[in-house]
């Protein structure tokens, strides 16, 4: 008891001390600190505020219609044998496949706070849904920073396959709880899938009760203060990396990550952009892009960058969470197993993606997307997954009608020859 309160009391004694230098260095590095705010605020009014704020509100209006609750019957059967997490999980996955980082972790804390997961699958749910959009990985990464579109196809790939490699080798994480960690979904009534998704749809709605008007603000008001709150996160971050840069501090570090680097056959130089990446993913990717390292090199540690996704995205997940009872630790150590997987994947992918992505055609100019074009090509890809699963799910739901009618028809085979038997008798 003693050694957790010196643990505590030095943690404390040590935050102190580093938020009193933070604010010492900013004071005396005004105008960098200006200046990456105003970055910060940039990407956040140009990128995330048009590309996040609408499916905020969409997942918020979807929750409350009991959309999402039947969905979650109707996709069970993908998500629990695959995932061990209920049907609804896959709203959280299409949503943080389409929109990106912390879409996964705001729809896992919604879940969590309506009774649709238990804390173990809140915390399953986050291992794996926590990724990055198609639009950075393709737009901002590949043709913004590299200048070539053929990379975003490597970099997608892997960091997908990492990611649904991490969900897998988490659904046995929390099994020696059985019994604790699946969701009240799984006692469900022994009737067809679609009448059991209608019912859930109807209780969901009349649980909830709140007139449509009354959920539209509701939604609209949550889905602001969420934003905003993560614009918050992108300025401070900012600023925090500039301020460690100026006064030195990345400088001191960059050694020890160099001889790090080295362990792992990558080239050194790029320790400094991998320390930013570590803090935030926007400039890390940047950072690695500007380097002269091998490109296979960079390759490698922008996958792992990205599958990290900084310390920016940690705290935002940390504040989307906070108030349910799940649990960070198990979310830290899925971002560092999808950042070794994603690196791993990358460097087994460069040969064959080479050949694959060959005939792409090259794209050295990148425009940013407007406000209403992100939001339409987000809606599409959200669109294009979810009616994958959906498509999935009656593959799977026709396969086992087939195999039941199969058993069926055995069964009423036999019935007349035993019959006869009797009757022989």
């Amino acid at each position: 008891m003693q050694a957790v309160f010196v643990v505590r009391k030095g943690r404390t004694l040590l935050l102190a001390v580093g938020g009193v230098l933070v604010t010492l260095a900013l004071v005396t590095f005004p105008e960098e600190g200006l200046q990456a705010a105003k970055d910060g605020l940039k990407v956040f009014w140009e990128i995330v505020l048009p590309s996040l704020f609408p499916f905020f509100v969409l997942s918020e209006l979807l929750l409350g219609l009991g959309v999402v609750h039947c969905l979650g019957v109707i996709l069970e059967p993908i998500m629990r044998p695959f995932f061990n997490v209920p049907g609804v999980g896959a709203f959280a996955l299409s949503m943080g496949l389409a929109a990106g980082y912390p879409m996964d972790a705001v729809i896992t804390a919604k879940f969590r706070r309506s009774g649709l997961c238990t804390r173990t699958e809140g915390e399953r749910l986050l291992a794996f849904t926590n990724t990055a959009d198609p639009l950075f990985m393709f737009g901002a990464v590949a043709v913004g920073m590299f200048g070539n579109v053929r990379l975003g196809a490597l970099i997608a790939t892997a960091h997908y396959l990492s990611a649904f490699s991490v969900g897998f080798l988490f659904r046995f994480y929390g099994e020696r709880k059985l019994g604790q960690d699946r969701s009240i979904s799984e006692a469900s009534p022994r009737e067809g899938v679609f009448k059991r998704a209608l019912y859930a749809l109807y209780k969901a709605r009349q649980e909830d009760g709140r007139p449509v008007g009354q959920l539209l603000g509701d939604a609209v008001k949550e889905s602001m203060a969420t934003i905003f709150m993560i614009g918050g996160f992108i300025m401070l971050f900012a600023v925090l990396v500039r301020i460690l840069t100026a006064i030195g501090v990345m400088a001191l570090i960059t050694p020890v990550v160099s001889g790090l680097l080295r362990l792992f056959g990558l080239d050194p130089g790029l320790a400094g952009s991998l320390l930013q990446g570590l803090l935030e993913i926007d400039l890390g990717c940047m950072a690695v892009a500007r380097t002269t390292a091998p490109l296979s090199h960079k390759m490698i540690l922008v996958s792992s960058i990205i599958a990290w996704s900084g310390l920016s995205v940690h705290g935002q997940v940390a504040s989307v969470v906070h108030g349910t009872d799940i649990r960070l630790l198990p979310y830290l150590v899925a971002r560092v197993l999808h950042a070794l997987l994603a690196g791993l994947y990358t460097l087994l992918l460069l040969k064959p993606m080479a050949i694959v992505t060959g005939a792409l055609p090259l794209a050295i100019t990148y425009t940013p997307l407007g406000g209403l074009r992100r939001v339409v090509l987000t809606g599409r890809q959200l669109a294009v997954i979810v009616g994958s699963l959906l498509l999935l799910a009656g593959f799977n739901y026709l396969r086992q009608k087939f195999v039941l009618v199969k058993e069926r028809g055995g069964c009423l085979c036999s019935r007349p020859s035993e019959t006869a038997k009797g009757e022989n008798r």
